[in-house]
């Protein structure tokens, strides 16, 4: 787990569990479906109906739960997903600590966590690669799927404090 800005950490699974889990005082982003989507809507099968309202994204309490799943097909990642989450950090770190977690925390958090500071300006560049060099001096753990990569460097501009979340 590692504090990327002030109030924002990058973390894996394994970060929540042993140092998050039952404080009160941090908001957690669980940037993966298994087990925290799973969990929240009490699913068994393979996915919940994508009917479902909380198919996507489940807000409990001090938590956002993303129905978020690290592949290789940046098709199968939804802005909508990504874009609650920039703006779930944005309305909660200056009242809580915030904690990004995915299972391993080198993809899906740190993709979101890179793309946070884009959207504050805190990485400037246009340059998406560039960016990623900026990122892995912060977040040293930070190796995206192609998934989360190829969606970062798509939406890229969209992340951008000029532009909020669009």
């Amino acid at each position: 787990m590692i504090e990327i800005i002030k109030n924002l950490y990058v973390g894996s699974q394994e970060d929540y569990e042993s140092n998050v889990k039952f404080q009160s005082d941090w908001f957690v982003i669980h940037a993966c479906k298994e087990p925290y989507h799973r969990q929240a809507l009490g699913y068994t099968g393979r996915a919940i109906a994508n009917t479902h309202p909380e198919y996507l994204i489940v807000k409990r309490d001090n938590r956002l739960i993303l129905n978020l799943v690290d592949v290789a097909d940046p098709k199968y990642i939804s802005k909508e997903i990504v874009d609650a989450a920039i703006v779930a950090i944005d309305e909660n770190i200056d009242k809580k600590t915030v904690l990004i977690h995915c299972n391993q925390g080198m993809s899906r958090s740190a993709t979101i966590g890179l793309l946070y500071l884009h959207h504050v300006g805190i990485i400037a560049t246009d340059n998406f690669k560039e960016a990623e060099s900026e990122f892995l001096k912060l977040y040293p753990p930070y190796n995206p799927a192609n998934g989360m990569r190829t969606f970062a460097e798509q939406y890229w501009n969209n992340y951008t404090k000029r532009y909020g979340t669009n």
